[in-house]
């Protein structure tokens, strides 16, 4: 959990978009944060919902943004895998 600086946490609070990855966590630590608050606080089936939004959410990212970036590499620098799935 990034334990990031006070400004930063007031910049972040106001609206200013993360600028690191510790800020981009701390942001999305806080909506999950507050998602509890709102829904009752923490019980099993409030935690098994915001780890499987954010497992969903991981899936999605990976999906439409490392994947397609990971295969322009690949066509670009060839393949890793010169032993196995030829």
């Amino acid at each position: 959990m990034p334990y990031i600086e006070p400004s930063r946490r007031r910049a972040l609070h106001q609206g200013q978009g993360p600028d690191t990855a510790g800020e981009l966590n701390y942001a999305i630590t806080r909506l999950c944060d507050r998602y509890l608050a709102i829904h009752g606080g923490v019980s099993y089936a409030r935690v098994n919902e915001i780890v499987g939004v954010l497992e969903c959410a991981k899936q999605e990212f990976y999906r439409r943004v490392a994947g397609p970036y990971e295969d322009r590499k690949l066509a670009a620098n060839g393949d890793v895998y010169t032993e196995v799935h030829q």
